[in-house]
């Protein structure tokens, strides 16, 4: 009955996970808010690789839903090599390259001096105001950059250099930050939420690794069932969460994405406060 109930918890857990994955909304922030009131019962370090490795499911959503844009080989009559998603792969890497330094050598030093409830509180509203500002500045504007290809080197790194804030800072939110920086430098909604899956891709299945070699390759037969069951459950709402939001940024800004933030890291701010 025991193992029923952490199994319940972890379909939970992984719901939340692949809702906020994916929307910029911190998934952080939520995670550490649900965990004030259902609690794994696993142990710390468990519970820290938990946390990131349940990102596996919210990966291979976005690799289903966009294997023919990540996918550089064709297997028709003969093999083709499409060079273009392969140049698409090197810019993602690119990308990568602020946030896999600074999280390589101060992982551990930024999760002690960060990951807690007020500093979470202050991404989540600070990044908020950022994303209503910037959606009042391009009110009327145009986007430079509307499709993938016109993606440079260079913007890439840009947008892997905003990705670093959620790497420092918990709560900034991967997706927020990636997104409200390639916004600022002129790429259109579209455009920008589809870099920020892709480069999801590399960045979460680097992270996953470092924690799970911390944590070691020795579980229990709960912790399995609970790793296994809250990827399961990412997997299927990210699924549903990434084609709402590609439909909706179609006809919609992400100021109601800023005015959330802003509302939950009040809202957590004035729990941990009383």
């Amino acid at each position: 009955m025991e193992n029923i109930t952490e199994i319940l918890k972890a379909i939970l857990f992984g719901i939340i996970e692949g809702i906020t994955e994916w929307l910029p909304i911190s998934s952080t922030g939520h995670m550490i808010l649900l965990n004030e009131f259902v609690t794994l019962d696993v142990s710390p370090e468990f519970w820290d690789m938990f946390l990131v490795v349940i990102q596996l499911g919210a990966i291979l959503a976005v690799v289903i839903l966009f294997w023919n844009k990540i996918f550089p080989f064709k297997f028709k009559a003969k093999p083709v090599i499409q060079k273009d998603i392969f140049i698409l792969w090197f810019k993602i890497l690119a990308a990568c390259v602020p946030a896999a330094v600074i999280g390589l050598a101060f992982d551990d030093v930024l999760d002690a001096l960060f990951y807690n409830p007020w500093c979470v509180s202050i991404a989540l509203i600070v990044f908020g105001i950022a994303f209503i500002l910037i959606e009042n500045r391009n009110k009327n504007a145009s986007p430079k950059i509307t499709e993938l290809n016109q993606i440079t080197y260079q913007t890439a790194f840009m947008i892997g250099v905003f990705q670093l804030l959620a790497a420092v800072f918990p709560g900034t939110s991967r997706s927020g930050a990636t997104i409200v920086g390639a916004l600022l430098i002129g790429v259109s909604r579209t455009v920008a939420a589809e870099f920020t899956f892709f480069l999801a891709i590399p960045v979460m299945l680097g992270a996953s690794l470092l924690k799970i070699v911390k944590f070691g390759f020795e579980f229990t037969g709960t912790e399995m069932a609970v790793l296994v069951t809250g990827m399961v459950s990412a997997f299927i709402v990210s699924i549903i969460v990434i084609r709402f939001l590609m439909g909706y940024i179609k006809r919609h800004d992400f100021k109601v994405f800023g005015w959330y933030r802003i509302v939950l890291g009040a809202a957590v701010l004035l729990y941990f406060a009383l």
